[in-house]
């Protein structure tokens, strides 16, 4: 018996879903860190995504105009969104970002469309949503990938011009992250469509959590296929399928609401009893019958690529402004709380973190924009931008404190903490992503040899055998490869390769070369000893898909710092950059540990231990220097600190031009505010129990001038302002008992 006989018997057969999946992406620069030599080359090479003459125009007119239009402290105390803002939406096209022009769409590319969706998502998540929707997996996406040249001039100039609002029902009550196991059920039949006998599908179908589906037009759904009567001539389970059905169709029931945290975007349910389709509904006609998994696998890009980093990094950034400036302008104890330590410390990481989301933003959309579907890479950026979304805000809340938790038109975290949640949990919640998805698609994608391997494996052949002993004579080689390449940067790290021109950077790309040559051993070894059990261990395996994503972390810093910043903006970048960065290596490092501590073979772990010679953590630490050096250069008003904040766009009187205003007064009045201060400590006056007073004593002490006082009571009323939170009345009535900005002469 043949050794590939004998692993037939243990390995599991890949199946039908599982290689639909593996087959509908692209592998990128997750294949070169999965084996160990991340391409640095390829990463410089990427073209820099810049925004075009139409899509800047798009943010500073449509866009500016809807963020006015928005009032989202409104919208959460509402029960529906505003019938203005939904055709505003309809008529300036923000449903059609990425259908082409040819169909009177926007064609946007993929940079331009994050940045599209994070900016709404700054002021408001419900409106956010409402548009990333469309432009995200759903019948637009399919209809351009799919549909039949029919369907695609009769749908896709409505879906763009607005006159259809598309849905798309996949998710199930029986079936969630398992989307391959969902029970809807379409049965090939004859019916009656439009008084003529056709073949087509009676379907029937149960749906739940769908975006837009209470205000839908047009219903994409995805169910499975029988044909018990052979009526195609085939075999009976033809397997997923997608179909685009009109709401006005016979049978069809949307319209009732879920209610995902209070969000106000409009989220419900669809069903369906034995309602008869024709085949013209499904997407790309008959031929297209079970091809819906490979179809959804394929789209899944925008999704989990685009629309949900940009929440992240759109709740990270807001997180960022309004904490530096609040930590800039809040005083205790007669000083900023910016500079308390335990206050720089939270500051700190939101800003190496913020820095850190927007780079993984930038990359990945530029990888979308070349045409590519890493399947990999997309869903590292859904699962770990919205997780540091998450860990971001829950900091910022700490530093702002009661004020973070008081609602109101001056709050600006309240809605993105409560709708952070709902991106943790779409488009494959996050636990799946991380411990199935992520290193298990990647194994398989990555891996040189590996898919024909356990192709060969279950080949029924005669040339099976020799095949796979050629694909084996192969493995083992970039196996010993990959051990003695770890073996030597192990003993002697410094000869790690690192190709940057800049002198900061090289230990870093150093660093990168030497993890990821640690990663492909241990894949190696868990694939050799673990086997088809590998999958089972989600826990070892998640660890081993960490260290890939924190890679991929690391070189998306690398490319930002490199490629997207001037020399200037560098040297105000680089504290950013090296928390950033140490930050990635340093959870990729502790990833690795932890496989190692957990590997259940001790001979195997003692020897992987000894060819990577990791016996402890060797990456450079965040240090509290880097800290303070951070936390305070996160509270100056740099060009590279507006450019890392541009996704939030204050608009007159919101939250976010509050703490604007009240910051940049400070700004100016910082000399001014040492020249009172030293007076104090010199005793040349009595500061009085109000700032206001303290400013009337320095005035009167001839400490400042008639004009200093102006600007200093000008600053303070607005530090005043910004330090408030929204007050209501008994029954909860906003008061507006705003303090008057105006210095009287």
């Amino acid at each position: 018996m043949s050794i590939r006989t004998q692993l037939k018997k243990i390995l599991p057969s890949i199946s039908t879903t599982e290689q639909e999946a593996l087959d509908a992406g692209d592998v990128w620069l997750e294949g070169s860190i999965y084996q160990g030599v991340p391409d640095f080359a390829a990463l410089r090479d990427i073209p820099v995504a810049t925004l075009s003459s139409d899509e800047q125009a798009f943010l500073d007119g449509p866009v500016a105009t809807l963020l006015e239009m928005v009032d989202d402290f409104e919208i959460q105390r509402s029960t529906h969104l505003p019938e203005n803002i939904l055709n505003f939406l309809k008529e300036n096209k923000f449903f059609s970002l990425i259908i082409p022009k040819s169909f009177g769409g926007l064609e946007f590319s993929p940079y331009a469309n994050s940045t599209i969706v994070a900016t709404i998502a700054a002021k408001s998540s419900a409106v956010a949503v409402t548009v990333m929707v469309p432009n995200s997996l759903g019948p637009g996406e399919l209809l351009m990938h799919y549909g039949t040249s029919e369907q695609q001039d009769y749908w896709l100039p409505r879906l763009a011009n607005g006159q259809e609002i598309p849905c798309f029902a996949l998710t199930s009550p029986e079936a969630g992250s398992d989307a391959g196991g969902i029970p809807d059920i379409g049965t090939v039949t004859m019916g009656e469509y439009q008084g003529e006998k056709v073949l087509g599908l009676s379907v029937t179908w149960d749906k739940r959590y769908i975006t837009l589906a209470p205000i839908a037009s047009v219903l994409g759904l995805a169910f499975k296929v029988e044909d018990p009567k052979g009526l195609l001539g085939g075999k009976e389970n033809l397997g997923i399928t997608c179909a685009l059905i009109p709401r006005s169709h016979p049978g069809v029931q949307l319209g009732n609401r879920h209610d995902p945290m209070g969000v106000r975007f409009y989220n419900g349910t669809t069903r369906g009893e034995n309602v008869f389709i024709p085949m013209d509904f499904i997407i790309g006609g008959q031929k297209n019958i079970g091809r819906g998994w490979a179809m959804l696998v394929a789209c899944l890009g925008a999704g989990r690529g685009i629309s949900l980093p940009a929440l992240g990094v759109s709740v990270s950034q807001a997180s960022f402004k309004s904490s530096a400036e609040y930590a800039a302008v809040r005083e205790q104890f007669g000083l900023s709380i910016g500079k308390f330590e335990g206050i720089q410390e939270k500051l700190a990481d939101i800003a190496g973190k913020t820095y850190l989301q927007e780079a993984m933003r930038v990359l990945t959309t530029e990888g979308l924009g070349l045409g590519l579907k890493p399947s990999v890479v997309t869903a590292i950026a859904k699962y770990h931008m919205t997780e540091l979304g998450r860990d971001i805000l829950d900091s910022a809340m700490d530093i702002q404190a009661g004020k973070a938790i008081q609602c109101g038109p001056q709050n600006t975290l309240a809605s993105g903490y409560v709708a952070q949640p709902i991106a943790i949990t779409v488009e494959g919640a996050n636990i799946l992503t991380r411990n199935l998805m992520i290193f298990g698609q990647g194994v398989m994608r990555c891996h040189p040899y590996l898919q024909s391997m356990v192709e060969s494996i279950h080949s029924n052949e005669k040339s099976a055998d020799k095949v796979f002993n050629g694909i084996l004579r192969k493995t083992v080689s970039y196996s010993v490869g990959n051990s003695l390449r770890a073996f030597k940067l192990g003993l002697l790290p410094f000869t790690a390769s690192a190709a940057s021109t800049l002198a900061e950077v090289k230990p870093y790309e150093q660093s990168v070369h030497k993890l990821a040559s640690k990663l492909a051993v241990y894949a190696d070894f868990s694939l050799l000893v673990l086997g088809g059990k590998l999958k089972q261990a989600e826990m070892l395996s998640a660890r081993l898909g960490d260290v890939m994503s924190y890679l991929y972390a690391a070189m998306a810093s690398i490319r930002y710092y490199e490629k997207k910043l001037t020399a200037a903006e560098q040297k105000e970048a680089a504290p950013y950059f090296h928390y950033a960065t140490r930050w990635s290596l340093c959870q990729a490092e502790k990833a690795l540990l932890d496989f190692l501590d957990n590997f259940p073979s001790s001979a195997t772990r003692k020897f992987m231990r000894l060819v990577t010679v990791t016996y402890s953590a060797k990456m450079p630490k965040i240090n509290d220097n880097l800290v303070r050096e951070l936390a305070e250069q996160a509270q100056l008003n740099t060009e590279f600190k507006k450019n890392l904040t541009h996704l939030i766009k204050p608009v007159a009187g919101d939250g976010n031009d509050i703490n604007e205003q009240a910051y940049l007064a400070k700004m100016v009045c910082l000399p001014l505010l040492a020249k009172v201060k030293k007076a104090i400590r010199a005793k040349t006056f009595k500061p009085g129990v109000r700032f206001a007073l303290t400013l009337d004593a320095a005035l009167e002490a001839k400490v400042i001038t008639s004009d200093e006082h102006k600007l200093l009571q000008d600053y303070n009323l607005k530090r005043e302002r910004a330090i408030r939170v929204d007050e209501f009345d008994f029954d909860m009535n906003l008061i507006d008992n705003k303090p008057e900005l105006k210095i009287a002469n």
